[in-house]
């Protein structure tokens, strides 16, 4: 720009496409001469904060009354299909997309909450389909999510919940049940459950546990976990009973958790808990329990995610499958662990040989180096492309070289995986004598390999994007020291 303003679209797009900061995108132009148009810059963010704030918006239309109905039943514990009333629905928009919400007189589909997703499927009358893409709670309201509303509003639907989806999902909530009876059997009785998700493909438990647990502790949880499948123990379901019989019963209750008068208690052997999802006839039909992870979410919490069923087995047959491969790479050794820790030896002992290979060919590069030293401005200037392919090793010779002398510039160029390198270095003397500063140097002489780079008043380095223009890089550096 003829008046050195960069502007603050520019400088907004560097912001919000590539995460530059703005006061290093100032700093970095008030160095070449240049400003920025702050206050463009400003009304390009608050365009975009407006932007965001539509986009989470959510317009949510009022209510449409069928038919009166405060309360429709929830039958998805017995049923996974009935014929079912619209009774209200809503247009709702968010992101700039129409969605509808459904209220029915009785439904299958069971509601987000416990921890447990809401159900999937579709409405259906004669040859019409309307899915249902989740299914939420709101007061006493049981509320269908979809894209399309149906046209008949006031006809009678089929009401169908995805079987597959409510089937694994039930095996992992299942799952999480004998899950927590297993963590205070091994762990103890301070364990106490802090949140969960349980969806078709895997479970996720937090606890209150104040350290993290060992591998030999997460075996025995799995082992008990599988055993009680195994078991193959029937679910005890009691629906609707007062809450103090749940409490005689010895039923797990959420601490903080509001409890009505009556409740819904899940039994599985000695697993006893209060609960509302959908859970297995019995425990053989989850299969399988794999433990996939255990990772800390805050202090003195823990958190376990975990496969089961089909989900399971395939993770162990991808287990299997990875460890044949590596028996077979390794030449079908009886101890494939102690083989492979055999491998990472040989290899750190065979990168240190090369490290030390490296070091002495930098030695040998060296001497010549000195020796093909030239004078430029009454300075021994050591200035030469070097073949080497290890950026700690040209570090270590330019320092040692730029180190030995008090009147020493050292500008090595090299190539590394076919991208240029050029490295600069100048003797202490130098910077306080004559305010050479090599990162100012080092900066102009890369955009002849077209790159960039910086660093400190002694030392500095830059990259490119053309190894060809390594040998015009050192000539170029050399020549600044002229000026």
């Amino acid at each position: 720009s003829k008046d050195k303003i960069i502007s603050g679209k520019k400088a907004f797009e560097l912001y919000d496409t590539f995460g530059f900061p703005i006061d290093l995108t100032e700093l970095m132009a008030s160095e070449i001469g240049f400003s920025v148009d702050m206050a463009e810059f400003s009304e390009e963010l608050n365009k975009q904060k407006e932007r965001s704030r539509k986009d989470a918006k959510v317009e949510t239309e009022d209510w449409i009354v069928l038919l009166e109905d405060d309360k429709e039943e929830f039958v998805g514990y017995d049923m996974l299909e009935t014929d079912v009333k619209i009774t209200r629905y809503r247009k709702i928009k968010t992101k700039g997309i129409d969605k509808y919400q459904l209220v029915l007189n009785i439904t299958p589909f069971y509601p987000e909450g416990g921890g447990q997703v809401g159900d999937t499927g579709y409405l259906q009358q004669g040859e019409t389909t309307i899915n249902i893409e989740d299914t939420k709670k709101e007061n006493n309201l049981i509320i269908h999510f979809t894209s399309q509303l149906p046209q008949d509003l006031s006809g009678t639907w089929k009401a169908v919940v995805s079987e597959s989806k409510r089937r694994l999902t039930a095996k992992n909530h299942s799952a999480t049940h004998l899950l927590h009876q297993a963590l205070r059997e091994v762990l103890g009785t301070h364990v106490e459950q802090k949140g969960s998700l349980v969806n078709a493909d895997y479970l996720r438990f937090d606890f209150s546990h104040f350290q993290k647990v060992t591998d030999e502790e997460l075996k025995e949880i799995e082992h008990k976990v599988n055993q009680r499948i195994r078991q193959n123990l029937p679910l005890d379901e009691k629906r609707n009973i007062p809450i103090s019989e749940a409490e005689k019963m010895g039923a797990m209750m959420l601490f903080g958790e509001k409890y009505g008068d009556t409740v819904r208690v899940i039994r599985f052997g000695d697993s006893i808990e209060l609960c509302g999802g959908t859970h297995v006839k019995a425990t053989g039909e989850i299969g399988i329990f794999k433990i996939v992870s255990e990772s800390a979410t805050a202090a003195g919490i823990r958190r376990i995610e975990a496969i089961t069923a089909d989900k399971a087995e395939e993770f162990i047959n991808n287990e299997l499958t990875a460890l044949k491969e590596v028996r077979q790479l390794l030449k079908n050794p009886k101890n494939v662990v102690q083989s492979i820790s055999d491998l990472l030896a040989q290899q750190t002992k065979l990168e240190k040989e090369i490290q030390q290979l490296k070091r002495e060919a930098a030695k040998n590069i060296k001497t010549e180096l000195v020796q093909h030293a030239q004078e430029v401005s009454g300075m021994e200037v050591i200035a030469q492309k070097v073949e080497l392919d290890d950026n700690a090793i040209i570090k270590d010779l330019v320092f040692q070289l730029k180190n030995e002398s008090a009147n020493r510039v050292v500008i090595l160029g090299a190539i590394i995986n076919n991208k240029p390198l050029l490295t600069i270095g100048l003797s202490d003397n130098l910077v306080k004598e004559k305010g050479l500063n090599a990162g100012q140097i080092v900066r102009e002489a890369a955009k002849e390999m077209q790159g960039g780079g910086g660093g400190q008043p002694f030392f500095a380095t830059a990259g490119g994007k053309n190894p060809e223009g390594v040998e015009k890089a050192i000539a170029k550096a050399v020549e600044l020291l002229n000026n």
